[in-house]
């Protein structure tokens, strides 16, 4: 192939296609190629992990790739994350703890069937004039100042094509991650198995509770992310526009070993043990099963992300944490963001050199500050009052930070990301550091925690501070009004984290509930800062907001 291209990319999945068509919105006449390995459509029931959206990504699919449309008809709307937690029956699901929202969420989210989904974009970025090569496989790249060969096979035959950028999206292919030798380990040693069920599976049939099923409107469960967690493990149920339902075990290693799931009957084993009520709704005879997958130890990191030689990598193929949250999409979405951004200014002649640097350390960073969100946090699983904070304060991070940064615009405007992130006490270093605390709490609180509770529905809206995170994230802003936002929002949560741990002190140590707490301090194991400057004294509405969620509220004591 003669022809040279001014992007190549190795892989044709959700990573590659949704960065094919960022480029090609932005600028029709860049030309670009994808290698794409299968040989034919995906099947509608493609499995791949992330089926479900948040609001990042949903933000990046519905408004920067203009897919509200064909969201909107021929994907599922989702209502939420849901979370059902350990009870003393777990034959009864309207007895145990649920958390998820009552009505409809103002940031919209979808359910998306991969294969259906795929093949969409995959004839959108056809039609926007980007080639792809079915039945291709990148095998080897020679760099070159004068343009990249890719080395790729097609029905047994090597053949070479040339272009100024290569883009890795061979998910855990890991065509240049291996080549250059940049792969690097993640600690947290999680595994997963999953299937796909043909027809609905609706959880508001599972009981015959009136008072339970009416709590919601209808289909508002069957709409959601739905989690059945216990100590080290979690079991989704994903309703897809096909009308079929993604089922699946992600479990820690120490606590559920990989050998327990790795097959359907071991999983089918492991769900009668762990979670019976839902072996009749989620196991049917195996030669029913649409397919069945399995992973084992699937986070891992990388040391690059992209370069100013005109090379990166994308999805997978980089760095992946843990399906919990659904964060996959949203590593795409902010990945082919940064990625697109380089590539466009590299293509109008401006160096980006600096550009590369700070983006590449952005995003590392981001996946380190992510981290200790999952990294041992399995164990907590099993426990309804830390999970159900944990919960509250992750989604208080994610919306009121990233969320926001995202749909401003904020991660390629360096102004911002240099104020947050690129001074010693910028704002992103300090929503770092407050997050490891908190999530080193979580840990420090386990050994002092063990009430299981029943009978309990808690909301995010419930608290106020949650509602208004969540409807600020579509708010536009200003550069510097968009900064003074992430420091409001920064200084809430900081009255959010000195809250909360005034009363798991109080709980464990009988501490004061209305101290004084430096937040970058908080630990049940350290001496904690009350007297600094820096320590500060409740917020009664933040006090309140967070008592919704503590289900001790008649042991506390002045």
């Amino acid at each position: 192939m003669n022809k040279k291209y001014d992007v190549i990319i190795a892989g044709g999945g959700l990573a590659g296609l949704t960065l094919s068509i960022q480029l090609k919105q932005a600028n029709p006449d860049i030309s670009i190629l994808i290698l794409e390995s299968r040989k034919s459509s995906a099947p509608t029931a493609a499995h791949k992990v992330g089926e479900s959206t948040v609001e990042l990504a949903t933000h990046y699919f519905r408004e920067v790739l203009g897919l509200k449309d064909y969201l909107e008809e021929h994907e599922l709307p989702k209502h939420g994350l849901r979370f059902f937690f350990k009870n003393g029956t777990k034959e009864d699901i309207s007895s145990r703890v649920e958390l998820g929202p009552r009505l409809k969420l103002p940031t919209p989210s979808h359910q998306l069937d991969r294969g259906t989904f795929e093949n969409y974009l995959e004839k959108l970025t056809k039609e926007l004039g980007t080639e792809i090569i079915l039945g291709s496989r990148a095998r080897d790249v020679n760099f070159s100042e004068d343009g990249h060969e890719v080395i790729f096979t097609q029905s047994g035959e090597e053949m070479s094509v040339t272009g100024k950028w290569v883009v890795d999206a061979t998910s855990r292919f890991n065509l240049l991650k291996r080549k250059l030798k940049f792969e690097k380990e993640a600690p947290h040693d999680v595994n997963a198995v999953w299937w796909r069920v043909k027809g609905v599976i609706d959880i508001d049939e599972w009981s015959e509770n009136g008072e339970w099923k009416n709590l919601l409107a209808p289909h508002l469960r069957y709409l959601s992310t739905v989690h059945f967690m216990d100590s080290g493990y979690w079991l989704w149920v994903i309703p897809l526009g096909s009308k079929n339902t993604s089922i699946g075990i992600v479990a820690d290693e120490d606590l559920h070993p990989f050998h327990t799931i790795n097959t359907y009957e071991k999983a089918v084993e492991w769900i009668r043990v762990n979670e019976p009520l839902a072996l009749s709704k989620v196991c049917p005879p195996k030669e029913d099963l649409m397919d069945f997958r399995i992973l084992k130890h699937f986070a891992h990191d990388s040391k690059r992300i992209y370069s100013n030689e005109r090379w990166a990598v994308t999805g997978e193929a980089g760095a992946f944490l843990d399906p919990f949250y659904s964060p996959g999409s949203d590593f795409i979405s902010l990945n082919n963001t940064w990625l697109s951004d380089l590539i466009l200014r590299d293509l109008a002649g401006e160096d980006i050199s600096m550009r590369a640097e700070i983006y590449e350390q952005t995003h590392l960073r981001w996946f380190t500050s992510w981290l200790p969100i999952y990294q041992d946090k399995y164990k907590l699983m099993g426990n309804t009052q830390i999970m159900v904070i944990k919960i509250f304060w992750d989604w208080a991070i994610y919306w009121s930070v990233p969320c926001l940064l995202f749909t401003n615009k904020g991660f390629t405007n360096l102004t911002v990301l240099k104020e947050l992130f690129m001074t010693t006490n910028g704002i992103g270093v300090k929503f770092q550091e407050l997050n490891k605390r908190m999530q080193d709490l979580f840990l420090q609180w386990l050994p002092h925690e063990h009430e299981i509770f029943s009978n309990r529905y808690i909301d995010p809206f419930d608290l106020e501070y949650m509602r208004r995170f969540q409807e600020g994230i579509p708010v536009e802003h200003e550069t510097r009004e968009l900064l003074k936002q992430i420091t409001t929002n920064m200084h809430t949560l900081e009255q959010i984290a000195a809250t909360i741990f005034r009363l798991v002190s109080h709980q464990v140590k009988g501490t004061p509930v209305d101290m004084k707490i430096n937040p970058y301090s908080i630990s049940l194991i350290e001496e904690v800062d009350t007297t600094s400057d820096l320590a500060i004294a409740p917020d009664p509405a933040i006090t309140k907001d967070v008592r919704v969620m503590w289900f001790y509220g008649e042991k506390i004591t002045s």
